[in-house]
């Protein structure tokens, strides 16, 4: 190529220059683009999936105790929560309540904490400490009414005899509530089977009375929610319910035989047949040992099903919600007989005596029973 001007060579030697820079500077700007479309597509995504955080490890086993001071930060409760060894780092916490969107819901007050996740340290905090005056009643099932009232006794401070007495002043009541005890017996026992096992919440200062009417209000409330159709259908009622679920409830070690055991005792109240329960005899023994002796089934009580054909005349327990729902929908079986055959608690059915006494004797060979 020739120039007829010395100024055309060296435009045209600065050419591949300058396109050299414009082509750099576009690959420039595309980079930047895409930092910027890139970062705040990332934002964008961490805003709608936010990441899970990782739990602090839980240093204390025991109880901890602390206090989080009105107005301060979530930073702060984070290093009062790391201080007090309940977490490793505060900073996961403070981490955590931000990305929840909750710093600023934190209670303060005194605490009592065992440890726990992230997440379940969280949810304490964020629910506030427990009320200073309450205090919690556990009873469990399976106690007769003066065990009952033994456990409230110890776990409340109330005497026993104030408790008997506030039970028995005519202030507790209940619809399922018989008229007399049955002639021998104390006249607690009118209140047999009566009593709801459960945790319950209750003030310091609430009175006996208060205590024994939440027990047998929700026990009400629980025969309530039963259909007890089949039961009704069959010529007993909502108290004859409650006094099989009893039995049920001292019977079974396992919950899938619960309906079975009621089946046997429906079967056996339909066909005449004595129910031959021992945990009856112990009741009337007055005893919680574990088995009865043959001298034993010849003790003279309405509640000796050895002797005595039907139910006993009031429940033997306190009862859980899955016997009263056994009680007042038994399954469909043939069966009339059972029997302890693993050490487990499972129990083997039968139709017959004859297969009855084969399992016995199985479970008598290994040991299960005596």
């Amino acid at each position: 190529m020739t120039f007829s001007d010395p100024g055309d060579r060296e435009r045209f030697q600065m050419q591949p220059a300058v396109l050299w820079l414009l082509k750099f500077g576009g690959v420039v700007i595309v980079v930047l683009l895409i930092a910027v479309f890139g970062a705040r597509l990332a934002r964008d995504l961490a805003a709608k999936f936010p990441a899970e955080t990782e739990a602090a490890p839980v240093v204390t086993a025991g109880e901890t105790s602390f206090t989080i001071p009105a107005g301060v930060s979530a930073r702060t409760i984070g290093e009062i929560l790391e201080e007090s060894g309940l977490i490793e780092d505060g900073g996961e916490f403070e981490r955590e309540v931000r990305r929840l969107g909750i710093a600023d819901e934190l209670q303060a007050g005194d605490y009592t904490l065992s440890g726990g996740t992230l997440e379940e340290i969280v949810e304490a905090v964020l629910a506030g400490p427990a009320p200073s005056n309450v205090f919690k009643l556990t009873v469990i099932e399976s106690l007769t009414v003066e065990e009952m009232l033994s456990s409230i006794a110890e776990q409340s401070g109330h005497p026993s005899q104030a408790l008997e007495e506030a039970l028995l002043g005519g202030e507790v009541k209940s619809v399922l509530l018989p008229e007399s005890a049955p002639s021998g017996y104390p006249d607690t026992a009118r209140w047999e089977g009566l009593l709801a096992p459960d945790t319950y919440e209750f003030r310091l200062d609430a009175t006996p009375e208060e205590i024994l009417s939440r027990l047998a209000d929700t026990l009400v409330s629980r025969v309530d929610d039963q259909d007890w159709t089949l039961l009704e259908d069959a010529g007993l009622t909502l108290y004859d319910g409650l006094i099989i679920a009893s039995l049920i409830e001292r019977e079974a070690k396992l919950a899938e035989d619960r309906p079975l055991i009621a089946s046997v005792i429906m079967n056996r109240l339909e066909a005449g047949i004595g129910l031959q329960i021992d945990a009856t005899v112990l009741y009337a023994l007055g005893e919680n040992r574990g088995q009865i002796l043959l001298d034993d089934l010849e003790i003279d009580s309405p509640y000796n099903t050895y002797l005595i054909p039907g139910l006993p005349p009031t429940p033997i327990a306190g009862v859980r919600l899955s016997s009263l729902e056994a009680a007042a929908a038994p399954a469909e079986t043939a069966f009339y007989y059972y029997v302890l055959v693993d050490p487990s608690g499972q129990h083997g059915f039968s139709e017959t005596l004859e297969e009855h006494n084969r399992k016995k004797q199985e479970a008598k060979d290994a040991g299960v029973i005596p």
